[in-house]
């Protein structure tokens, strides 16, 4: 790998980017999105457990 000035590290980034496509971003969001869904299932869902201690 060559080595790539820090003001040229976007351009360089935005065109690999564009070689690979969507991949890899698109599994990061879907994984961000699958945690955050059960994260927030849990939190609502905690609410409504009932205690019967008196």
């Amino acid at each position: 790998m060559e080595h790539v000035p820090a003001a040229d590290w976007i351009t360089e980034a935005a065109s690999a980017a564009e070689r690979q496509g969507p991949g890899n971003l698109l599994r990061v969001v879907l994984i961000v999105m699958v945690v955050g869904c059960v994260l927030v299932g849990w939190f609502l869902l905690r609410g409504y457990r009932r205690d019967d201690d008196g």
